[in-house]
């Protein structure tokens, strides 16, 4: 598996150790002067400055920390020390450019509420010992933010700190960085380049909707199936099958599932039984796992299912009979169904450093990277679950950072399209998305939605109560809806030309698998982007962030 990243260290450690060290007992931030104060309810502490660059410095504590200590778990101390020891050499400007987006933003907000000034205030407080601090001779620390916060003491609400703790989501943040950092390889440009038709509107064919529910005596799996189809579909095109995201449903992309039933395709939509919504509910209610280690076998395995009853289903009389070409498909799963459609395209499970990372610090991890700890279970190290049936792959915003390990993608071995949404808290972009793109073969493509979430993708019907969710470091605030169509039309677009490479119609919808027509269709809300190899500017700069797991 690539490292993950330094620079993001830098900030993310940084910001790591304020909130982790703070809460882990002993602190967190200081002043700006000489004093730190480290309150939990009604009691407080005050820590000189000195003592604690003496920690940094030597990793002695005085013993009024050393009294202070030993309220801490032996866990709790070495954090601390290796908090207070850290230094990061950040460029300042890279920081304040950060802090000013709407993802820095929210980490001030969230570090501010810790200390004793949660208000505006706070926040410039801290955006200014943040900046400041990476001007130290040594780099950005916990003791150069201290040493920069100005005014002459900080106190730290060790409870709220906890909070804090609770929601933050490291490769988030890191992904920030990243994009803060190639900010400038993504300026915009108005190509001029002339279209065919316009792939974001409906084609002419009627769609029906055939609900089928399948069933795999075999493993002992119902498999519901929505087959998306018109009177014009035959087996001249492809069929398109989607994988669904983890504790979701088969409608999350029907928007695009009519989409391109109205161009003559025939869209499968499959539920997964063993992740869908209906068994997370479940098993949230039971205090079980929500997610069993062999789902990651038998999702791929769903889709083979699938595949082979459609096969029969071609040669029976019926709607779609003669109308299927199952030896040739497109396979379009979104978040833990992107993995899935990964698995299918032939990346290889390779599970040894999943198992020695897993489960590591869970609170640390975005949403995707434990849902991928659950494969630890799995007995062996290596699966090959590939489907030759399977001519192309889309992965919408996958998981991908664990399952695959250092190899396991470059065993692919059909053309495929990772889409990538920039202010993604589920799947940050740079460990799910970005490295992994990087270790793909080629034909590949990367599309990124800059300022899009993870959501942003799915059809509008299933995103009306996760938009209601309160946003923190490590869910909620999704754009979606109508707030996010100009996302939604680019992916029938992209999805569409995909389909059609598999097609004699290749030619006429290559246009839109172009870094052109991404820059075309971009919008001030929704930059839009689309490379087929990382540029070596931007190679330099993930390279700087993959020193270090």
């Amino acid at each position: 598996m690539r490292p993950i990243f330094h620079w993001q260290s830098s900030l993310i450690a940084v910001v790591g150790a304020i909130s982790l060290s703070l809460i882990q007992g002993a602190t967190t931030a200081v002043q700006a002067a000489q004093t730190v104060v480290v309150r939990r309810g009604t009691s407080s502490q005050s820590i000189p400055l000195a003592d604690l660059k003496t920690l940094a410095e030597t990793g002695k504590a005085s013993s009024s920390l050393q009294s202070y200590a030993r309220r801490l778990r032996p866990q709790e101390q070495e954090t601390l020390l290796s908090a207070f020891r850290a230094n990061f050499n950040m460029n300042p400007v890279a920081v304040r450019n950060f802090l000013d987006t709407p993802s820095g933003n929210v980490l001030v907000s969230a570090l501010a509420s810790a200390t004793s000034r949660s208000d505006r205030v706070g926040e410039l407080l801290v955006k200014s010992a943040l900046v400041s601090g990476a001007n130290a001779a040594k780099g950005l620390s916990l003791i150069s933010f201290i040493e920069a916060y100005p005014t002459a003491k900080l106190e730290i609400n060790l409870d709220r700190a906890f909070l804090v703790a609770e929601n933050f989501n490291k490769s988030f943040w890191q992904s920030q960085a990243f994009m803060a950092a190639i900010a400038p390889q993504l300026a915009a440009q108005r190509p001029q380049i002339n279209l065919p038709f316009d792939p974001t509107q409906p084609g002419n064919a009627t769609v029906q909707v055939l609900p089928l529910n399948l069933n795999d005596r075999e493993r002992r799996r119902e498999i519901p199936v929505d087959v998306y189809w018109s009177t014009q579909s035959s087996p001249d095109k492809p069929i398109i099958v989607f994988s669904h995201g983890l504790g979701s449903v088969r409608t999350d992309l029907r928007y695009l599932a009519q989409h391109l039933a109205s161009y003559g395709y025939v869209v499968v939509a499959l539920e997964h039984p063993g992740s869908n919504e209906t068994h997370v509910k479940q098993a949230l209610a039971l205090k079980a796992p929500i997610l069993e280690a062999q789902e990651f076998l038998n999702r791929p395995k769903d889709i083979s299912f699938v595949l082979d009853e459609l096969e029969s289903l071609n040669q029976k009389s019926g709607p779609l009979q003669g109308k299927l070409a199952p030896n040739r498909t497109l396979i379009v799963g979104y978040s833990f169904g992107g993995s899935t459609s990964l698995s299918l395209a032939g990346a290889e499970l390779q599970l040894t450093s999943l198992k020695e990372r897993c489960p590591g610090n869970v609170l640390a991890n975005s949403l995707g990277e434990n849902a991928q700890c659950f494969a630890e279970g799995l007995p062996e190290e290596r699966y090959q679950l590939g489907d030759p049936r399977i001519k192309a792959a889309i992965a919408l915003s996958p998981t991908a950072s664990l399952l695959f390990g250092e190899t396991g993608l470059s065993k692919v071995t059909v053309p495929t399209l990772i889409t990538a949404a920039s202010a993604d808290k589920t799947t940050p972009i740079l460990p799910e998305q970005v490295i992994p793109f990087d270790q793909l073969p080629s034909p590949k493509w990367l599309v990124g939605f800059v300022g899009a979430t993870h959501l942003s993708v799915k059809d509008p019907d299933t995103t009306v109560a996760q938009a209601r969710e309160p946003s923190t470091l490590y869910s909620g605030g999704e754009i979606v809806g109508e707030q996010s169509i100009e996302v939604r039309n680019y992916v029938k677009a992209i999805v569409l030309a995909m389909a059609a490479q598999l097609t004699n119609e290749a030619s006429q919808y290559a246009i839109f698998l172009t870094p052109e027509y991404a820059q075309l269709v971009s919008t001030e809300r929704f930059p839009m982007r689309l490379i087929t190899e990382i540029p070596p500017q931007a190679e330099a700069i993930l390279n700087d962030f993959a020193q270090n797991k």
